[in-house]
């Protein structure tokens, strides 16, 4: 078979972009898809908020706790192997859970527990996957895959609730849960033609096997401790993304919703312009990274997002009036399409950079540290705004917001002046 799809592509790295965009594509929607569509079943099965929020929850808790391990993994065994395990496994967990809802019926602990365990083996996918693309192609084509990647991502943020809700009000769940399962199944098929060692590293026999895990986590954050330039950019992606959670994913519902009382239709659209500016931002990125190297890309675009944190908090300002509810839709629309393009932006250079300058050996245990940090400053983030929102005025959050982050890039911008990174691709930094 793979003698047949070579016929097809002008050389194995162009097979490999094609079967990536493929399976990745299958396997990302048949995760959102999942995790939207069982929530809404949750939803309507018990009435209660809360349940769903349980089902989301469920959806983000295993990337904290699975990462760390998923590193490991991704380290110790081959990763190919590892990608097409898990979608492969995720298949026959849905197809598993179809068939014991049709003998004992779907309750909602089965729901839970199923749902965290297809985000764990997805968290495992992620990771893998993730550290393999600097093998999988060249150096010159990275980011393009990585932007691949995430306009990929992003258009799951709008397929997933808009088939999901379409999936859910015209078939029954048993029927959905079986075809996302098949989907999974064909996944892991395609993948499994994917080249994952055409370039680097060959095989990984210097990884310590009998090492514990734990050990091996203890070894990953030694090699990050002594990579300066890795360390810088992880602050300032912290930095980042704290701030967007602090000023835009709580404050902004509250504003569309409560404040400005537009309603959930605008709030949707509102939402939607933050997807296509995140695909935008994908499809522009290797363009743009000709032009600026990296890290006055992070700092332009940390200084952008901060300057429309800022502007969104005029509408409410106690001095100004808005009542045109097209206007007010359409000027978040364009703020939000604007910090979408700046954080795909700085998504697709911060993870090549990282695939480009961390040791094969390390690489999953790095990003999925990484990964975990995020996640996990993301909802203190989140916490500490819910909770002055109803001690401030919302306007002084975003404010606060804003200037948190043009303080936090300023200093960072300052004090690394003098990094400078030793490989070849120091002329990017």
């Amino acid at each position: 078979m793979s003698v047949v799809l070579d016929k097809y592509f002008n050389n194995k790295e162009s097979k490999n972009i094609v079967l990536f965009t493929i399976g990745y594509f299958i396997s990302l929607c048949g995760s959102s898809l999942y995790t939207f569509t069982i929530g809404l079943y949750v939803l309507k099965l018990t009435g209660s908020a809360f349940s769903f929020a349980t089902t989301l929850v469920l959806s983000t808790i295993p990337i904290i706790i699975i990462n760390p391990f998923a590193g490991v993994l991704a380290d110790r065994f081959d990763r190919k192997f590892l990608v097409v395990a898990m979608d492969f496994s995720n298949g026959i967990l849905l197809l598993l859970l179809y068939l014991i809802s049709k003998t004992y019926g779907l309750s909602v602990s089965l729901i839970y527990v199923s749902t965290f365990m297809i985000n764990c083996l997805t968290a495992i996918f992620s990771i893998s996957i993730d550290s393999a693309k600097p093998n999988m192609v060249s150096e010159g084509k990275l980011v393009n895959l990585n932007s691949i990647g995430k306009v990929i991502s992003s258009m799951t943020l709008i397929l997933g609730p808009f088939m999901g809700g379409l999936l859910f009000s015209f078939i029954n769940i048993d029927v959905f849960i079986i075809i996302n399962g098949i989907s999974f199944v064909i996944s892991a098929i395609i993948e499994m033609f994917l080249e994952f060692n055409l370039y680097g590293d060959k095989d990984k026999d210097d990884v310590k096997k009998e090492s514990s895990f734990i050990n091996d986590i203890r070894e990953g954050f030694k090699y990050v401790m002594i990579k300066k330039d890795i360390i810088s950019l992880i602050i300032i992606f912290v930095c980042i993304n704290f701030s967007i959670g602090f000023s835009i994913q709580t404050p902004l519902p509250f504003v569309i919703n409560n404040i400005l009382n537009l309603g959930s239709t605008c709030y949707g659209i509102i939402q939607s312009a933050f997807a296509v500016g995140l695909i935008i931002g994908a499809i522009i990125t290797k363009r743009y990274n000709k032009i600026m190297p990296l890290k006055k890309s992070l700092i332009f675009m940390s200084y952008l997002i901060s300057i429309c944190i800022f502007i969104m908090a005029i509408p409410i300002f106690p001095v100004t009036y808005f009542n045109s509810k097209t206007i007010l839709t359409i000027y978040y629309s364009v703020l939000m399409s604007l910090i979408g393009i700046a954080i795909a932006i700085i998504d697709i250079l911060f993870i090549s950079y990282l695939q480009q300058n961390i040791s094969n050996e390390y690489r999953g245990r790095v990003m999925s540290f990484e990964f975990s940090l995020v996640k996990t400053i993301v909802p203190i983030a989140l916490i500490i705004s819910g909770f002055l929102i109803d001690s401030i005025p919302v306007y002084i959050l975003l404010v606060l917001g804003s200037i948190i982050l043009f303080i936090s890039s300023s200093i960072w911008y300052k004090k690394n002046t003098y990094c400078k990174v030793t490989n070849d691709n120091s002329e990017n930094w």
